[in-house]
């Protein structure tokens, strides 16, 4: 039986879908977080930093700014710290030419957490957050992480998957060279995709329009480099602490996310009906039941 905690997570999770998905992030407290001499980080800074809960660290996809996780934020922002970030180049935070890597933002966040004091956390990554947690990982360890949530995606194999999969990385360029050359039409398409329910005009001009803020030749590199720049598996082998991945039962890489569940010692493995890429926005009931769980084994362990 569900606790009690986990029981109003899903209740206030029922009613952020009574509302427009972003709507419920815009009176969280917000920052512009330096984290080298020319770039600034863009975050929600929401829910009371306490002991005895790790912070929660939520890292979006692809060109998505923080406040896609709004019913995250919602839902487990009144009993702990939560920050979710717009990467470099992404939502609001600076746009640079050069750095639009894993590797770069993986230093980023690092730098971030440090300059807001967080302590103990678990990294949440979705889709490209995916690579910029594996990146983090691989470079600096596990040492504060807690917990780590990996949200429909495989980590890159790098240019590996060219050849493994030639067929999917020509699908892929060819997406980018429409992404190129009508980034508007392409983005509206992308979301429709991406967040199977349906979404109200107004829903859907600010995804979009959210997403154009990162300039669209940065995009481009930007995809190029988490999808086939550096092979990050070995990541996986340094992931000694609770994992939990969470998939579309959709997803074309329903085997590769299973794959990698099995080569963490402690990974549990959960594909979600009825959901696009964006799990946690069509499904936020199912998904935070999820989350929920997970930090509750995580804090009972630590006890």
């Amino acid at each position: 039986m569900a606790s009690a905690s986990i029981r109003n997570l899903v209740r206030l999770a029922s009613l952020c879908m009574l509302m427009p998905f972003m709507a419920s992030a815009s009176n969280a407290r917000t920052a512009d977080v330096p984290v080298s001499a020319d770039v600034r980080i863009h975050v929600i800074d929401e829910g009371p930093a306490r002991a005895d809960r790790p912070t929660l660290v939520l890292l979006p996809g692809w060109r998505f700014s923080g406040s896609i996780w709004s019913a995250q934020i919602a839902a487990f922002g009144s009993d702990r710290r939560v920050i979710s970030v717009d990467p470099r180049s992404q939502g609001q935070s600076t746009k640079t030419a050069e750095g639009n890597t894993p590797e770069q933002r993986a230093q980023d966040l690092h730098a971030l957490l440090a300059r807001l004091n967080v302590g103990r956390f678990v990294l949440v990554g979705w889709s490209q957050g995916v690579q910029d947690t594996a990146a983090y990982v691989e470079r600096y360890g596990t040492a504060n992480i807690e917990g780590i949530v990996l949200v429909d995606s495989p980590i890159s194999s790098g240019a590996a998957r060219i050849e493994r999969a030639p067929h999917a990385a020509a699908r892929q360029f060819g997406r980018l060279s429409a992404y190129m050359n009508a980034p508007r039409d392409y983005t509206e398409g992308m979301m429709r995709a991406v967040v199977v329910r349906p979404l109200s005009s107004a829903e859907l001009d600010q995804l979009v329009d959210r997403a154009l803020a990162t300039p669209t030749a940065t995009g481009a590199a930007m995809l190029v480099a988490d999808l086939f720049g550096v092979d990050r598996r070995p990541a996986l082998e340094r992931m000694d602490k609770p994992v939990l991945i969470v998939a579309s039962a959709r997803s074309a890489e329903l085997v590769d996310q299973r794959d990698m569940a099995s080569r963490v010692a402690d990974a549990e493995f959960h594909a979600i009906e009825d959901a696009g890429h964006a799990v946690f926005v069509d499904q936020p009931q199912q998904f935070n039941a999820l989350l929920g769980a997970f930090l509750e084994r995580i804090e009972r362990g630590a006890r």
